[in-house]
Order: C-alpha cells, then structure tokens, then sequence
C-alpha cells in the first residue's frame, strides 16, 4: 500500500472511532488491520471507497453494541437515488435520530451524501453545490434541534 493512501485510510479510521478510541492511531492502526483480514484486497481499497466505508462502519456499530451506553447510527444517503432530496434527507436523519435518543452518547454516520448530490461521472454546478450544502445543514440543524441537550452527539460525514 502506498504510504499518502495508508495515512488517509489511517486519519478516515481515527475520525471514525474517535469516540471509541480517544483518537489512538495505534488503535486506528489495528483496526485497518482488522479490516484488512476481514474485507479483499482491503489494503489496495481508499478510504472514500464504498465497500471500504461500509466495513469499518460494520465494526464502529459492533462495537457500539458493545458500549450500552454509546448508540450508533449508519445513513447512506446513496443507498436509494433519491436519498439526498430533502424530504428523505429528512426522513432518513429523523429515523437515526430517534434510535439515538435513549443514548447519553451517540454517533450518527452519514456516508455517500457527496456522491449522492453529484455522481462521479458527472460535475459538480453551482446547483449541486448548493444543494449539497443545504443537506449538510439540514442534517445538522435537526441533530441539534432534534437531540437532547445533555446528550454527546458525534456527527461525522464521511
């Protein structure tokens, strides 16, 4: 593995389990490692590859079943066509954060909210722009408005 791509998927790891590992990159070391062994040619896979995402976001909410005091939620706004529309931009944040409501901490993932506003194959406009910035402050306007004050909500975008 080239060491520019071992050190994105190392810094993408150690953003993901931060709330886990307390920003450990020896951790974030033995978790590449973990999903190395667990995943194919995982070592020749970037950090911003879907499958890639989708397996450490497997292990984070394996391990936060471990913690009960620490909740996850996993929102792939790919996994339909139409997930990065507002209303189910909506719908699929509201699902996640009710399930994170009864946690005094939480993590609410959201993957592929890029690629969702503008497919690889095609350019990003000012349009797309700004609808992708609309997304990103929905989203974290409903997780303040939506969460309790008291609780510790990670919010990560990957």
């Amino acid at each position: 593995m080239t060491r520019p791509l071992q050190l994105r998927r190392l810094h993408f790891l150690n953003a993901l389990f931060a709330p886990l590992t307390g920003h450990d990159l020896y951790l974030a070391q033995q978790i590449d490692d973990a999903i190395s062994t667990s995943l194919p040619e995982a070592e020749e896979r970037d950090p911003a590859d879907p499958v890639f995402i989708a397996a450490a976001a497997k292990l984070f909410e394996r391990l936060c079943s471990a913690q009960p005091r620490h909740g996850f939620f996993h929102w792939d706004a790919s996994a339909e066509d139409i997930g990065a529309t507002p209303l189910f931009t909506r719908a699929g944040v509201m699902q996640g954060l009710k399930q994170l409501a009864t946690f005094p901490e939480s993590t609410l993932l959201v993957t592929n909210l890029r690629a969702a506003h503008c497919p690889p194959a095609r350019r990003w406009t000012e349009r797309r722009r700004r609808d992708y910035d609309d997304s990103l402050s929905l989203i974290r306007e409903l997780a303040a408005a939506r969460s309790r004050r008291s609780a510790n909500m990670n919010l990560l975008f990957l």
